[in-house]
């Protein structure tokens, strides 16, 4: 069974699955959503879970750097209880500190363009949080 990180953010979110032995995560897409109506990516999510089978959803916690949780990590919260309630799929919170940051900068060194790292920073932030969760299990 695989993990799907989900970096969630007010426009879009980033999906990352992880192999089936939960050692790497690989991007997979970016899914364009509505915030205000939590529904609104659910077609799209219950067919990735389908198709890859998915047992858990880690979903990053935006954290202040001094470690409390604000605006957008209350909304991370609740997006991770509307999951498991809507797909019966333990959800687990990420502290993504930094996810986006660490993105940007392997794109960077990737050298691909402002324009392509737009569109990929996401998925590879959701990526990161991925990882770094599996890696600590």
């Amino acid at each position: 069974m695989k993990k799907m990180g989900l970096d969630v953010g007010s426009k879009t979110i980033g999906v990352a699955i992880s192999d089936a032995l939960g050692w790497t995560a690989q991007g997979l897409t970016t899914i364009k959503w509505d915030e205000a109506d939590f529904s609104s990516a659910d077609q799209q999510l219950a067919s990735i879970i389908e198709e890859h089978h998915v047992s858990e959803f880690v979903v990053g916690l935006p954290k202040h750097m001094n470690g409390s949780i604000g605006d957008r990590g209350e909304i991370a919260k609740s997006y991770a209880q509307y999951l498991e309630n809507k797909f019966n799929i333990k959800a687990t919170l990420w502290d993504e500190r930094l996810s986006t940051m660490a993105a940007e900068r392997v794109l960077l060194e990737a050298d691909v363009s402002r324009g392509k790292r737009k569109k990929v920073i996401d998925k590879m932030a959701a990526v990161m949080i991925l990882q770094g969760y599996l890696d600590s299990h």
